[in-house]
């Protein structure tokens, strides 16, 4: 019965109905009034979710009764008051999601003693004073408590400020002896001299530390999504809604509510092995960063299915005109396109050398990519291209390239790793330039890497330099052939000059995918030299238009 438009009281008729033994689903409608103590009557159900409807009131008591409960969603309604402490009766307790209402006052200890407890999500409502330290709320990754600003103290991890405690030790204090007060005056003064050495000594560290470990991929600026929200919103993961297939997973079309907001969701396939390690290691590497070239992850999920198997998600910003690669191959995916235009395909290569730049050269910290293809740049409505997928992606910490991230074994895609990986080589920005350089040669010469007409031994690179001088056509997508020949019938007199432009990035390429990686150029180099290309081009097709 979930997302429908399903209107007013929940009937207690319902609610009595004692043979519902599995779940009861009634998300994402427009119920209103309270959740009735009747709801005590579904003893066996072990599945209940009434999220994002209008409810209201508070959860009752009788909510303790349903002894066999492992998934309660509540969230986005109006209830009020306190969790009720009948829900210490909850043993089997999985996850529980109570986010976006106006609940108040402590979070109860017990909910720290519900053992099998996965998920936890308070955030958004009106609970204060001290937060438990134990069970799920040791914790981050399970936990969500975000948008309630009155909660203190905790585990360090969840880094709330610490609880006002001076009240209690007042009476204390005022006892104690002249002499004792200045031993500590003294003591306290010596301590606060050999901190704020330390602190001057190790503030750079110490900042670095804090933005890795404090992460929360989960939190953020967003609520965490439910599973039974990414079941509803890719009408049950059908397959008629997958948009892609990628290594660790399958990634499929999806419409979030409120809002009918469209959403490319990512399902990590766990039973591939480092599809886990995938998850975090793109939940990392997109903390924090913000660039108008890099797809945005919107929210995730970290969860169970309804067989109780562990299910792991990524909601990211929706791509209307899909990948770079189907663009370029619509042979291989029963893809109707127009073909790719010549300064189509250099504003997209401008787009991925800036992204590329931002994460090696201006986030919070390097970060390298490591699987740099077509297929991982997906283009927006304008044909803008947005750097995706950052499951293989390394942090590197102080620049310093043999001192990073743990992560998940040799990176890459066979014809776009670099050649010092095969040999050992710590992945570096380098490395994604040489990535790079083959992107772009196949984003101009229409041809994989990997290409069947590559034999004994000869490489896409190797290809075009051969062909560089004397036979350069022939390394040219046919279709930008075709466009260069269609200008010439046509009397446009630029056509050489746009070749010339054509050259100058081929250059590119080829010194982007050197065989020394001491000898590539880097990403900040390689972005400013296509954008002077492109200003080249922009004024031959001006003259030629204005003619």
């Amino acid at each position: 019965m979930s997302s429908n438009r399903l209107s007013g009281q929940i009937p207690i008729e319902l609610l009595s109905l004692q043979s519902l033994s599995i779940r009861l689903d009634l998300s994402n409608n427009l119920l209103t009034g309270p959740l009735t103590r009747e709801i005590g009557r579904l003893r066996n159900l072990k599945w209940l979710g009434a999220a994002n409807n209008h409810l209201s009131g508070e959860i009752p008591d009788s909510i303790g009764d349903c002894l066999r409960l492992e998934y309660l969603y509540l969230q986005g309604n109006a209830f009020q008051g306190a969790i009720p402490p009948s829900m210490s009766s909850l043993k089997g307790l999985l996850e529980l999601d109570l986010s976006s209402n106006h609940l108040s006052q402590k979070i109860p200890n017990f909910l720290g003693s519900i053992k099998g407890l996965q998920l936890l999500n308070l955030s958004f409502n009106e609970f204060e004073g001290q937060v438990p330290v134990n069970g799920v709320f040791k914790n981050s990754t399970a936990i969500s408590l975000s948008g309630n600003s009155k909660l203190c103290g905790g585990d360090p991890i969840l880094h709330l400020h610490l609880c006002d405690e001076q009240s209690n030790n007042s009476s204390g204090r005022k006892h104690l002896s002249t002499a004792l007060k200045i031993i500590i005056a003294v003591a306290s003064t010596v301590l606060c001299l050999v901190f704020a050495l330390c602190l001057f000594a190790a503030f750079g560290r110490l900042k670095r530390l804090d933005k890795k470990f404090s992460f929360n991929p989960m939190e953020e600026q967003f609520r965490r999504a439910s599973y039974p929200e990414l079941l509803s919103a890719t009408d049950g993961f059908a397959p008629s809604n997958i948009i892609g297939v990628g290594s660790f997973g399958s990634v499929y079309k999806g419409v979030m509510q409120p809002g009918d907001c469209t959403v490319a969701i990512k399902v990590l396939n766990l039973a591939q092995r480092g599809a886990s390690k995938s998850f975090t290691a793109e939940c990392e590497a997109l903390r924090g960063i913000r660039h108008r070239n890099l797809v945005k992850i919107l929210t995730a999920c970290s969860s169970v299915d309804f067989k109780g198997n562990s299910f792991k998600a990524l909601v990211l910003q929706y791509m209307p005109n899909g990948s770079l690669d189907r663009c370029l191959h619509p042979e291989t995916s029963n893809y109707e396109s127009t073909p790719l235009n010549l300064m189509q395909r250099l504003k997209i290569a401008v787009d991925v050398a800036s992204a590329l730049d931002y994460l090696h050269n201006h986030g919070h910290v390097p970060v390298v990519h490591c699987d740099l293809k077509p297929s991982n740049v997906l283009l927006d409505e304008d044909m803008c291209g947005h750097l995706s997928d950052f499951g293989l992606a390394k942090i590197l910490l102080d620049n310093d390239e043999n001192k990073q991230t743990a992560s998940i074994g040799v990176k890459g895609t066979i014809g776009y790793v670099p050649p010092e990986y095969g040999v050992g080589g710590e992945p570096s920005p380098r490395g994604d330039v040489y990535s790079y350089g083959i992107l772009l040669l196949e984003l101009f010469s229409g041809k994989r890497p990997t290409d069947e007409t590559f034999e004994d031994g000869l490489s896409l690179r190797e290809f075009v330099e051969r062909s560089r001088m004397n036979h350069f056509m022939d390394t040219v997508d046919p279709n930008l052939v075709a466009e260069s020949r269609n200008r010439i019938q046509t009397g446009n007199s630029g056509s050489l000059d746009e070749l010339k432009c054509l050259t100058s990035v081929i250059d590119v390429a080829l010194s982007c995918c050197l065989d020394d990686p001491s000898e590539r150029m880097e990403a900040e180099e390689v972005t400013n030299e296509l954008n002077s290309i492109v200003k080249r081009l922009e004024r031959i097709m001006d003259d030629h238009n204005g003619n």
